[in-house]
């Protein structure tokens, strides 16, 4: 599944890892409207650990939805709020109101509704425990 991938200006970028194509794959099949934490996504590879998971994501994940890809708690992922949001209201991601003396007033995912065990998405296997 490795194939070698190009930057915008055309060159050749180094071969992206087995582990994050296995992690960039199951970015790509969690559903509109739905996440699935960092930790789910390791669950269900089986391998690494949430901080693996996120450090994939935060080199690799540009090109794949990766406003489905959460923290735990529900917040929004620092310095990319604005644009999740617009994803997360685009795709009818189920959303708590921030509270009167939340940080800059930003909602948060409403974990409950929104997250995804992966079953019945084509992840194959059993569905994670989450």
């Amino acid at each position: 599944m490795s194939e070698e991938h190009t930057d915008p200006a055309g060159g050749a970028l180094p071969e992206v890892p087995e582990y994050a194509e296995r992690v960039l794959d199951v970015a790509e099949r969690i559903p509109p409207g739905r996440v699935m934490t960092y930790g789910d996504v390791a669950e269900w590879l089986g391998e690494g650990g949430p901080r693996q998971v996120g450090r994939v994501m935060a080199l690799y994940g540009g090109a794949v939805p990766w406003w489905r890809v959460v923290r735990a708690d529900g917040a929004l992922l620092p310095g990319h709020e604005l644009r999740a949001l617009e994803h997360y209201r685009d795709e009818a991601t189920p959303l708590r109101e921030a509270g009167r003396f939340a940080e800059g007033h930003l909602p948060r995912l409403d974990m409950k509704r929104a997250r995804w065990d992966g079953s019945g998405g084509g992840l194959g296997g059993e569905a994670a425990h989450v």
